[in-house]
């Protein structure tokens, strides 16, 4: 059966997310209400601005069903702002910011600085590029988070390989629970997505 997985459709790189979902063998639905939210077997949480992203979910009374989706164990995975929607802990962001609390983390926004720091590297991921023969994951890093601490329950799956930030963490999962300080949708590499379609199944 084809796992249905929502894009939060709020703001930010929704088709992208939609269409890599699709390459990857999931029906994509675009989440903007409750009911549709309610429809979905998991989620993807774009890119964009998460401050921007935690007040639209409040505009558009979305915030407590999907707090309430996430405790009850649906899969979701954040990519840029939805590793901060998705954090425990969340540095350098306004008070007025509300998240998820879905991972034991502690996220820092733009931790790699300004739109002009933007930068791409080529990373190990764990359970995709240690599988045989296959190639290291082209990464691209846009106003990007990097993950500070995880709690006890938390898998590191990549870091930063080298360079002022080498060691840095930039992709965890906990249980059902996928975030990347990345964006996967922008570089026809559809792996997270595929990893994240099979988490969505086992769930």
């Amino acid at each position: 059966m084809t796992a249905t997985i929502g894009v939060l459709a709020l703001q930010g790189d929704v088709r992208e997310h939609v269409a890599a979902l699709h390459e990857s063998g999931a029906y994509a639905l675009p989440v903007r209400r409750a009911s549709e939210l309610e429809r979905v077997d998991g989620l993807v949480i774009p890119g964009g601005e998460s401050t921007t992203m935690s007040n639209l979910l409040g505009v558009f009374d979305l915030y407590d069903p999907l707090v309430d989706r996430l405790r009850d164990g649906m899969p979701a995975y954040g990519s840029c702002a939805g590793m901060i929607m998705l954090g425990s802990r969340i540095l350098d962001t306004r008070s007025d910011a509300r998240h998820l609390d879905a991972l034991d983390i502690t996220v820092r926004r733009n931790a790699f600085g300004r739109q002009v720091a933007s930068f791409e590297t080529d990373l190990a991921f764990t359970g995709i590029t240690d599988l045989p023969d296959a190639e290291p994951m082209r990464a691209v890093f846009i106003r990007a988070p990097w993950v500070e601490t995880v709690g006890a329950g938390v898998e590191v799956l990549a870091t930063v390989p080298d360079g002022p930030a080498a060691g840095r963490v930039v992709a965890v999962r906990e249980r059902n629970v996928l975030a990347t300080s990345f964006h996967p949708e922008v570089t026809g590499d559809h792996r997270v997505h595929r990893y994240f379609v099979d988490m969505v199944g086992a769930a």
